[in-house]
């Protein structure tokens, strides 16, 4: 096997054995790179030179016998919507196309203190609205698994260079799916953390009530792994819950004996791909084989999720993207004669069509004799679906459901018709809604040779229960035998 192939919690074996260094690993992973990623197309920007630099320090520091942590010199991507000192932070759009942040994210500032390399930004869709990461600015990232579809969106960037080896481990957001989403067309692990577990300073927000940032893995230890540096209280984001720090890797038990789980019928009827459908019937079988006990379950009031999101979160996104003037910092027009030409020109030149589409959507629920009709009725039905969701884990550990209704579809197969887009994240937005924890995992390829995914669904800041679950099903299965085949697109 290629160092690039191994998972991260393999290459910190070969890193404290000293079987291998540092700098080869990330040489090894920036000549995957070269070779794959022009057809991939997954990093927005690379750091070769400051990687390889903070690679060959660590190397130093071990060799010397100074005390090192054991992710130090192990290399990550990063989402181009965190900010790292000195980087550009794009979001994938022309809006901050040459905006160098200025500081890190808190979560850049958790991986800077175990010495981890930075291999570059990764593609989204622009400020992390949309499904398919076709609504990046610069250029559509494909799926490894056939470059003629899309990986998924908006961290569509995270999920295809994970599945293309072009990282051991990458950062993305999740603000309705586009964790989960992204990680089951592309077949890998996607963890979207409960709300509130991981600071969200320094991500660049499109629905504050909703971001959430999380891990893209080859596996669920090391979704673990990476989660235990991501988590932790931050006094800069007011949302941030202070709870005392866990060891995500003691819940990595192969075992489901006596847990309980719910399957909630309206996830697996209309709408849903039938060879998805059998997927998650056989996922939800081969549990009961190993001890646990499933049970069919309704969740009525999910119907109502993507609907409620779309209202709070472009009503968000319309309040947090208002920052985006032509002023203070990112694209100004060169067209204007007056104050409001600079901030008509400059958001409409800046922004892509679907970013001005939420924009537009989201200011006109917040407007005024709207905003009670939309916005505040879709508050109270965010509440109503929490409350379902507290009475189904009254009964239930977890809740298995599909992660999307298809596998991966082609490039402009739904991007002309923005409805039928949404719906491919029906089953991740109630998450989301719910500010609860999920889990993207891998287990079957359908007839054309494409990834299926299922997700677990836990109660809230029970990720434990999550990746019991999730470990046990990957140690007793052999979905990581498939390999992408990168055919199609230009091969």
């Amino acid at each position: 096997m290629e160092l690039y192939e191994f998972t991260a919690h393999e290459l910190m074996d070969k890193l404290a054995s000293g079987e291998v260094t540092s700098e080869e690993v990330t040489k090894s992973y920036f000549d995957r790179i070269k070779e794959k990623d022009g057809i991939v197309k997954a990093y927005v920007s690379t750091l070769e030179e400051s990687a390889l630099e903070k690679a060959r320090k660590v190397d130093e520091d071990r060799k010397a016998g100074k005390p090192v942590s054991k992710y130090a010199g192990i290399p990550i991507g990063i989402k181009d919507n965190m900010c790292i000192t000195g980087t550009r932070t794009t979001c994938s759009s022309k809006m901050l196309e040459n905006f160098v942040a200025p500081y890190n994210a808190t979560v850049i500032e958790n991986l800077n203190k175990e010495d981890m390399v930075y291999l570059g930004k990764l593609n989204l869709d622009e400020f992390a609205m949309g499904s398919s990461t076709e609504n990046s600015a610069f250029f559509p990232t494909k799926n490894p698994w056939d470059l003629d579809r899309v990986p998924g969106g908006s961290s569509g960037g995270s999920a295809a260079a994970v599945a293309a080896d072009l990282a051991p481990w990458t950062l993305g957001s999740d603000t309705g799916g586009s964790i989960r989403q992204p990680a089951s067309l592309c077949g890998v692990v996607g963890f979207k953390p409960t709300y509130g577990l991981v600071s969200r300073y320094g991500l660049v927000a499109f629905a504050s009530s909703l971001d959430q940032i999380g891990p893209l893995t080859k596996d669920v230890t090391d979704s673990a792994l990476l989660l235990n540096l991501l988590v932790g209280h931050d006094e800069k984001d007011s949302t941030s819950m202070d709870f005392e720090k866990k060891d995500y890797t003691k819940a990595l038990v192969n075992d489901v004996k006596g847990m309980k789980i719910g399957l909630p019928k309206e996830y697996l009827r209309e709408g849903v791909n039938e060879e998805v459908r059998e997927a998650v019937l056989a996922v939800a079988k081969k549990y009961e084989e190993l001890g646990a006990t499933i049970e069919e379950c309704s969740f009525d009031v999910g119907k109502y999720a993507t609907s409620v999101y779309y209202v709070i979160a472009d009503a968000e996104a319309s309040s947090n993207l208002g920052r985006f003037d032509g002023i203070r910092y990112g694209y100004r027009s060169e067209k204007f004669e007056n104050l409001k030409d600079i901030y008509r020109n400059s958001r409409s030149e800046g922004f892509g069509p679907e970013v001005k589409r939420r924009i537009m959507v989201g200011t006109y629920v917040l407007s005024s004799g709207y905003y009670d009709a939309y916005y505040k009725k879709a508050q109270k039905v965010r509440t109503v679906i929490n409350k379902a969701y507290n009475e189904l884990f009254e009964k239930y550990d977890l809740l298995l459901t599909p992660v999307s209704p298809t596998t991966a579809f082609k490039f402009g197969e739904k991007s002309e018709n923005p409805i039928e887009m949404y719906l491919a994240d029906i089953c991740t937005v109630p998450v989301n809604i719910g500010g609860l924890p999920g889990i993207s995992v891998p287990c079957s390829l359908d007839s054309k040779g494409l990834p299926i995914s299922f997700q677990l669904i836990g109660k809230a800041f029970d990720e434990e229960t999550i990746l019991k679950a999730a470990y046990t099903y990957e140690q007793n299965t052999n979905f990581r035998e498939n390999k992408p085949t990168f055919k199609g697109g230009n091969n």
